[in-house]
């Protein structure tokens, strides 16, 4: 190995062994754009989200989607006719080859949660800044592995739970942090839906358009199952494939919601101690949905409806940080922050969501340094502060490892309804990232990789 230039070609073409060849970004040259240059991106995964992020894109100058990526080559076509009609994009079904022949400061990992690991950890591995989508794992043991690997290449870092970087969001948190209620008791909070398990189903045909082995790419870690459309444009409602990620579900709302209670509680570096599953675990529509006129009060009354007819597994979950604090994960999908929480305090509340905030006394947030709401499009601030992150070298306000941990509250609620130990306290240890008091429930805290989808080590 000494006796050969290392080329970005050999590092892409470790991502298809098992024991894939590792080099500093560095030396591949990926030391990061100048202040002042226009920071060139790769969008990678090219379903809806990636429509809405590629769109808002287009009011931050110094960043320039130059080329797409989508395993399932009619998806190239479909973006580009509707938001880059313009655009000279190059479409790759390949994203190693993308990154090889294009000139990247970073890429947007938007794929399917199952395959995202993957693709960010081989894509930061060949010198790739990346923005990751949200929950930017399937479970909390690859979630680590994606900070190691960030961390050993140097790679600027922004997961999607752009709550991070909306000003209202963080004044109201940061009034929780510095005492304006006191001394927080509880957090309240959602009490979202969970995944369900794909039922063994007779293949269909596969779609027109797809190239090569597309399927086998798209199914990634998982298990190979037979072709169905439920699976490829459904896949977020399936355990295998994500942890709850629809609307008002665990990884889905449910990453911001919990992500928020870490902010405001200053916790970004560590989690509860003590899990609880409350009752058991049973399929439940999201709320009562009762005809009534929510107050003024209520940050989440505009999300309502979107909840409406979510039915799955639910079953309320408490959790206890080392300080006291508890989590009162019970709230219903027509009742509070759907994308949010609730602090509690000894001197009064503040209740933010998504770029809305309330409290009790309402004076709390009157303060004339309320930034109020956003004037831009809400992803535009989060992408801004990633193009920042990557010229500056400086963390961004949703890093990695602020990802994982807010992650990590998902899957702890899925974790513990799927032990099902009612009423049991699980002791969870937040630096070794493992329950001391059940090593059973351990188990489920990573996933079987199938060959050749492993993660860098």
């Amino acid at each position: 190995m000494t006796a050969r230039k290392i080329s970005r070609r050999d590092v892409l073409k470790g991502a298809l062994v098992s024991a894939p060849l590792l080099v500093s970004a560095s030396a591949l040259g990926r030391q990061g754009p100048s202040p002042s240059d226009r920071v060139n991106v790769g969008l990678i995964g090219l379903g809806g989200r990636a429509h809405t992020i590629a769109q808002e894109s287009l009011g931050i100058a110094q960043m320039r989607i130059v080329a797409v990526c989508d395993c399932f080559a009619p998806r190239i076509n479909q973006i580009r006719q509707k938001v880059g009609k313009d655009w000279k994009w190059s479409g790759y079904t390949d994203f190693r080859e993308m990154i090889e022949k294009e000139k990247l400061d970073g890429v947007m990992v938007e794929t399917t949660t199952h395959a995202r690991a993957w693709v960010a950890c081989h894509a930061m591995a060949a010198g790739m800044d990346a923005y990751i989508e949200k929950p930017m794992c399937l479970s909390i043991a690859e979630g680590r592995q994606m900070v190691n690997v960030a961390r050993k290449h140097k790679r600027v870092t922004q997961v999607g739970t752009q709550q991070r970087s909306i000003p209202l969001n963080n004044w109201a948190s940061d009034l929780v942090k510095n005492g304006a209620i006191g001394k927080v008791k509880v957090v309240l909070a959602p009490n979202f839906v969970g995944p369900v398990r794909w039922t063994p189903t007779p293949a269909q045909e596969m779609p027109k358009g797809g190239t090569g082995n597309w399927w086998e790419v798209w199914t990634n870690q998982a298990e190979m199952r037979p072709y169905h459309s439920n699976l490829q444009y459904g896949w977020i409602r399936f355990w295998a494939y994500d942890g709850g990620g629809r609307c008002f579900g665990v990884t889905g709302w449910g990453a911001h919601s919990y992500d928020q209670i870490q902010r405001g509680l200053g916790t970004d570096q560590t989690g509860p101690v003590e899990v609880v599953l409350e009752e058991a675990v049973t399929d439940q529509d999201c709320g009562k949905f009762d005809p009534r006129k929510p107050t003024d009060d209520e940050t989440g009354a505009r999300y309502y409806s979107l909840a409406k007819n979510v039915v799955g597994p639910r079953a309320k979950v408490r959790m206890k940080y080392a300080d006291g604090t508890e989590l009162h994960l019970h709230l219903d999908g027509d009742r509070g922050p759907g994308l949010g929480c609730v602090f509690v305090g000894e001197k009064g509340k503040i209740e933010i969501n998504r770029d809305k905030v309330a409290s009790n006394p309402k004076e709390l947030v009157r303060s004339p340094d309320n930034p109020g709401p956003l004037k831009v499009p809400e992803n535009q601030p989060h992408l801004e502060n990633w193009i920042h992150g990557i010229k500056t070298r400086k963390p961004c306000t949703a890093d990695i490892e602020i990802g994982q941990r807010s992650s990590t509250l998902c899957y702890l609620v899925n974790i513990v309804r799927e032990i099902g130990l009612v009423g049991e306290p699980l002791r969870w240890d937040p630096v070794a990232e493992r329950f001391t008091n059940n090593e059973d429930v351990n188990k489920l805290l990573s996933r079987t990789r199938r060959r050749g989808y492993e993660l860098p080590t």
